[in-house]
């Protein structure tokens, strides 16, 4: 079984508001769109509503290697791998998804990322011998076979409100609260 976990778990100071209630949808409907079987969304900083599982970072501020461990406990035993993706990223293509978890199959390397012009990006597929390695720092500093994604956008990376491009937000919401 391969499972998604999404990280949603930050303050978004920069941002000024709980930006993954504006972009989480946007994430998971990309997620679904893909090969993942399962799906769980880590939160902390805010309360944020999911049609997703969710589950409560309650070390969220040690950084995102936490809230990417909270994440792993919570999925399935029987989840072979995980994709780890971020909730401010919101023009993910399902086709990285797929291709990073094609390249474990084909691999069977303990990590797995995609790439957008030789830089490293989301998503990053962990294989489970890999869960307990998690640093602080996120699965970043885990050396990992990359996959080009070249001919797809990235993800994207909001941080700031004038981050969002018009496709970035819900057509019906069009002023950030």
């Amino acid at each position: 079984m391969i499972c998604a976990v999404v990280l949603a778990a930050g303050a978004a100071t920069r941002f000024g508001s709980p930006k993954q209630r504006l972009l989480l949808p946007e994430v998971l409907e990309r997620v679904r769109a893909s090969a993942v079987e399962d799906v769980v969304v880590v939160l902390g900083a805010h309360e944020v509503e999911s049609d997703a599982r969710t589950v409560d970072c309650r070390e969220w501020e040690r950084g995102i290697g936490a809230s990417l461990r909270c994440g792993l406990r919570a999925l399935p035993q029987e989840a072979a791998a995980a994709v780890v993706l971020l909730a401010d990223g919101p023009r993910l293509a399902p086709e990285a998804v797929d291709r990073v978890i094609e390249a474990w199959r084909e691999a069977g390397a303990e990590v797995v990322a995609a790439t957008y012009g030789g830089v490293r990006l989301h998503p990053v597929l962990l294989a489970r011998a890999a869960w307990e390695r998690v640093p602080d720092a996120g699965a970043r500093d885990l050396p990992a076979v990359l996959v080009p994604c070249d001919d797809l956008e990235p993800p994207g990376d909001v941080d700031y409100p004038e981050d969002l491009r018009v496709g970035d937000r819900p057509a019906d919401d069009q002023r950030l609260a």
